[in-house]
C-alpha cells in the first residue's frame, strides 16, 4: 500500500472512530488523520495475528474496519489518559 493510501485511510477512519465515539474530542483533520493512522497500524497488527494469508499491507474491507476499531481503541486510551491527567 502506498503512502497516500494509508493517509486516505486513515483520514477515513479518523473520522469514523470520532463519529462513533460520543463526546468532545478537541482534534484537528491532521490529529484525526494520524489517529486514523496509528489505529491503522494497531488494527492490522491485530488482524494479522488471526489472518495468515496475504501481505499485511494490502487494502481489504476486514483491513478497514479492523482500521477503525483500532483508532476507536486509540481514542479511548488517549481520552482515559487525557482524564486521568487532569484530576491528579
Amino acid at each position: 500500500m502506498g503512502i497516500i493510501a494509508f493517509i486516505v485511510i486513515g483520514l477515513i477512519a479518523g473520522l469514523i472512530a470520532r463519529a462513533i465515539l460520543p463526546g468532545k474530542q478537541s482534534m484537528g483533520l491532521i490529529a484525526t488523520t494520524l489517529l486514523g493512522m496509528v489505529g491503522s497500524l494497531v488494527g492490522g497488527l491485530v488482524g494479522s495475528l488471526f489472518q495468515r494469508d496475504g501481505r499485511l499491507f494490502d487494502v481489504r474491507p476486514s483491513g478497514i474496519i479492523m482500521s477503525v476499531i483500532g483508532a476507536i481503541v486509540v481514542l479511548l486510551l488517549v481520552g482515559a489518559a487525557g482524564r486521568r491527567r487532569v484530576h491528579a
